[in-house]
Formats: structure tokens, C-alpha cells, sequence
């Protein structure tokens, strides 16, 4: 989807700029915004970029960095912490061989800490794209980041 079009589809109101970079985001193809598209926005909506560069900056959810076609969003939060929190990034780290920031070599995951995803009760968590991941253990993860990567595959073959 080009910039006219997601425009025309969410309708061209300032209200509804979050919305409208999520979308343009997620039909980047590197799950991240670009210049040139935030530069077409701001003319399509009459808004100046340094506004759009500025609510995109704020949120942690936008990246002007190209990442993997899946975030996970690993918690940090004390809970989290106390619960092993550290063993879930172990997991991560044995399994996709990626830290914090980085992305796997054939650009299917990203790994980005996060301060809370609001789910403490369920603790170690992860967010993997929408979706929340509680009661993680390191054998969870390893079967969790496999069922994501194997469906990846399949949709890609399809």
C-alpha cells in the first residue's frame, strides 16, 4: 500500500496519524518507516514531517530502523526480572542467536527489550508481534519461536 492509499483509507485527519504510520510501517517490507514516506505523508496530510518524525520518535512501537518481518518484545520489568526474565533471553540468544537490537540473518525476528507489557500475573513474558507470550520457560520459548518461524516459512512458500 502506497501513502495515498493508506491516507484514503484511515481518512486525512491528525487524529488518525498513529494509526496511519502502523500501516505504513507494516507495508514497508522492513517493518520500519522511511524518510521518503514520512516526507509523502507529511504533503499528503498537510502536516509538517518534522510533526510525523516527532510522534513516530515517541512511540516505541515505530522504528526507522529496518527489523524482521516478527518483534519480540522481551519484558524487563522487575516482575518479569524476578520471575527469569534472564532465561527467556538465554533462550532466545541459544535459539535465534540474537541479543537485544538485532535482527537474524534471514530477517525473520527482531529482538527489542520493553519495560512492561502489562501482564505481570503471567510472568517471564514475551510479545511476539500481537501476540503475549506468559509463563515463558526456556523449552516454551524454544517451542514458541519454532512455531513462529515454521508458519513464517509456510506463508512465505504459499
Amino acid at each position: 500500500m502506497n501513502v495515498q492509499d493508506i491516507v484514503h483509507k484511515r481518512g486525512n485527519s491528525r487524529t488518525n496519524l498513529i494509526q496511519i504510520l502502523h500501516d505504513l510501517q507494516d507495508s514497508s517490507g522492513d517493518n520500519s518507516l522511511h524518510r521518503d514516506d514520512i516526507e509523502a505523508l507529511a504533503k499528503e496530510m498537510d502536516i509538517p514531517a518534522s510533526d510525523i518524525f516527532g510522534t513516530a520518535s515517541f512511540y516505541s512501537m515505530f522504528s526507522f530502523e529496518p527489523r524482521g518481518r516478527h518483534l519480540i518484545r522481551l519484558c524487563e520489568s522487575p516482575p518479569c526480572y524476578v520471575m527469569g526474565e534472564e532465561n527467556v533471553l538465554e533462550a532466545i540468544r541459544e535459539k535465534l542467536g540474537i541479543g537485544f537490537g538485532d535482527t537474524t540473518e534471514d530477517g525473520c525476528f527482531t529482538l527489542e527489550p520493553t519495560s512492561c507489557l502489562g501482564a505481570c500475573g503471567v510472568a517471564p513474558v514475551m510479545m511476539i508481534d500481537d501476540e503475549i507470550y506468559g509463563n515463558l520457560t526456556q523449552e516454551k520459548v524454544a517451542d514458541i519461536l519454532q512455531r513462529v518461524a515454521s508458519a513464517d516459512q509456510g506463508a512465505a512458500a504459499d
